[in-house]
Order: C-alpha cells, then structure tokens, then sequence
C-alpha cells in the first residue's frame, strides 16, 4: 500500500464512524448536505442571475441594433444616410446597416386608442424579432396595393383590440403649422399584418414597425432618416466600432452602443450577481465551520488512533494530510450532489416555467433560468477551497499529539 493509498483508506474509515460514534456520523452528513444545499443554491442563483440578463439582452438587441448612429441635435434628420451607408458598411464586425426613422404616435383602435413608438424598417432588412412573428408575415409589408401594413406588439394590440388584418388609423405626435395656426395632423390608416412577440414587456406594449417609407409619410418627412443602425458580428465590439464610426460620420453625429443604451439594467443584473454570490456565500461558510467541528470532534475522538498511527512510525505530515483528505471528501461529496441537485432543478425550472412573473412589473412572464456549465468549474473550487481551508486546524492540532502521553492511561 502506497502512501496516499494509505492516507485516503484511514481518511475513509474515520469518516464511516462506528455506532458508538454517530453524532460524528451525523455531523458528518450535516456537513455534505450543507455544501450541497450551498453550491446548489449557488447554482441556481447564478442561473436566474444568467437567465434574466440573456433573456432581456436577446430581447432588447431583437428590436434594436448593436450600434445606433444619432443626431447629437435633433432637427432636420439625417439626410445623407445614404452615402454613409456604404462606408459604415466596410468597418470590422459590421454584418448590416439599416437606416430607420421612428417617432411617437396615436394608434386608434375599436376598444380605445394608445400612444406608441413607431419605426420605419427597410423592407429588405428586418429585426430579427420580426422574422418569426406570432402572427402573419413580414412578407405582407412589401405589399404595395391596398393600405400600407403596419406590425404590433402582442401587447399593444390586445389593448387598443386590433386584429390580425384589422384596419388602424395613426395620427403623428408632431403638430402641423399652416402658417400662424396649429391644426391636428391628419390620420394615415394602416391594415395591421402581423403582430410579434419578443417576451419584453414593454417592447410589446408600445412598439409597432412598418415600411421606411410610410413612417416617414406619417411625419411628414422627406428622404431623411433619424438613426442609422448597425448590426455586429461581435456584440461585444460594439464600443470599438463605435469609434470608428463617429469618424466616419462627423461631428453632427454619435454613435451610441446598445451597453449606454441599456447600462442601467446591464449595472443592476451584474449587481445582482455580485450580491447573490457574497449572500449565498454564506451558506458555503456555515458549511465549512460544520466541517471544522466535524474534523474537531473527530481529532478528540480518535487521540489514541493518532498516537498508535504515530508510534508505529506514521509522520506528522501523513497524519496531517489524512485529516486535510477527510475535509476534501466531504467537500467533494457535497459538491458533486450540490451541482446535481443545482442545474437539475435549474434545466427542470426554466423548461417547464415552474416560476411565473407579472409581466408589467418585470417585463417577463416567468423567471427564466440558464445554467451555464463553465460556472460549475468555479463554483466547484470555491467549495472544494473553503472545504480544505476548514481542515487546516483540525489537521494542525492531530500533528501535536504526543503519542507517550495519549497512550499513558490506555
């Protein structure tokens, strides 16, 4: 028998405790279950944490571009979007450019009118919410016999009662001036051609898209666009490629990145993170101190097992190490059942919805949940180095027994 082989047999049978010793026994399986409840807890916080952050960043960039190209004073628009267009094209990472314009308008409808945001979309270039709609077909947009189609959100259709193939009328938000008077603008009648579903609440509540063209009919707009927007091959290129689109653009224009545009919530799900791992941290902690009591008890149990391990000619540093295995095990153990336990229940939770949310107070339907397996690999150490970090003392205190005086009165 080898040396460690050695070590690893007596850490196991000190851990399969005899009867006459089974409150070690059963601080021992208090031990595992904690670091399990600890790393599974983890897990799934962590899941949420992922779920929430993904779920409302794919929802959010479906309906918004990676890279959005702006006036820095809003006036006259944008009216040479189309020689930017193609420079903006050769930047790095950039896979599309789609001048957009979009504004604020009345939508009237059979039940009651609401306010919403509107944008005009190239026809050849759709978001890519638009592309699997809940209801009819972006195609219907191309249709140029008949009235110009528009698409809602699930949500704003439901509330102002419009229908697939229902007709809307939309008046703008921008006044008309005839001279000295003001007069209300006239409504433009839409047939409604489809209605998406991105699962953000507020993106389905007030957004609604129809052709380039007949958004810029509703305000009364030229060919001039307000936002260029580009799409990345690399989200996370957004910052470098704004630079460099800010030079091509000139000094009229910025380049804002969907992290400004949506850094409050980005801010606050990576707050959250950090809070849910310092929070539930402390469950990992509660178990290593159930580990250090464990490893304890079982030094004062087993004094006189260490002094005849010792006078049979064992070393200090095996009896050490013997103690330090005992608290990996149970680490080990608790860890391996804590990330079972954890994305079991996370895959489960997310696939079949168990949690359901207002989707007007959090803009999501249920608590989405994505367990993402790189993490176990942290989360893992982290209990096994909290586990081992437990033993150091207990291990300590079995190297300074003294053989002669543990077995004097035996």
């Amino acid at each position: 028998m080898t040396t460690r082989t050695f070590e690893l047999f007596i850490a196991t049978r000190y851990l399969r405790a005899k009867r006459k010793q089974a409150v070690i026994s059963v601080i021992t399986v208090i031990s595992i279950a904690g670091v399990a409840a600890g790393v599974a807890a983890l897990v799934i916080g962590i899941a949420i944490n992922n779920g929430f952050r993904d779920t409302l960043q794919r929802s959010l960039l479906g309906a918004t571009a990676h890279v959005m190209i702006l006036e820095k004073d809003p006036e006259e628009g944008i009216a040479n979007w189309a020689e930017l267009d193609p420079k903006l094209r050769q930047l790095p990472h950039v896979v599309s450019v789609a001048p957009n314009f979009y504004g604020t308008v009345l939508l009237v409808g059979p039940l009651q009118s609401g306010g919403a945001e509107i944008k005009g979309i190239p026809l050849d270039n759709p978001p890519d919410m638009l592309k699997h709609l809940k209801q009819g077909s972006f195609e219907r947009l191309k249709d140029t016999g008949g009235l110009p189609g528009i698409i809602l959100g699930s949500n704003l259709a439901q509330s102002t009662g419009m229908l697939l193939n229902s007709v809307v009328n939309i008046i703008s938000s921008r006044p008309e001036f005839f001279g000295p008077e003001m007069r209300i603008p006239q409504p433009f009648q839409f047939r409604v051609v489809g209605i998406f579903e991105s699962g953000f609440y507020e993106v389905d509540s007030y957004w609604a898209f129809t052709s380039l063209a007949s958004a810029q009919s509703i305000f009364s707009e030229g060919n001039v666009v307000n936002s260029i927007e580009l799409r990345l091959d690399d989200i996370y290129k957004a910052p470098e490629v704004a630079k460099m689109a800010e030079k091509i653009t000139g000094p009229k224009l910025a380049a804002n990145t969907w992290m400004e545009q949506y850094h409050q919530i980005l801010n606050a799900l990576s707050t959250e993170r950090v809070v849910t791992i310092v929070t539930i941290g402390l469950i990992g902690l509660v178990a290593a101190l159930n580990i250090l009591i464990t490893l304890i008890m079982m030094v004062m149990e087993k004094n006189r097992d260490i002094a005849v391990l010792m006078s049979m000619g064992a070393k200090r540093q095996q009896i050490r190490r013997i103690f330090m295995l005992q608290g990996v095990l149970i680490g080990a153990v608790g860890t391996a059942i804590g990330l079972t336990l954890g994305y079991s229940l996370s895959i489960l939770a997310d696939h079949y919805r168990w949690l359901s949310l207002s989707k007007d107070v959090y803009s999501l339907s249920y608590v989405p949940f994505n367990p993402r397996w790189e993490d176990a690999i942290w989360i893992a150490a982290a209990a096994i180095f909290v586990s081992l970090i437990a033993t150091l003392y207990p291990a300590k205190a079995a190297t300074s027994i003294a053989p002669v005086e543990a077995l004097r009165y035996e």
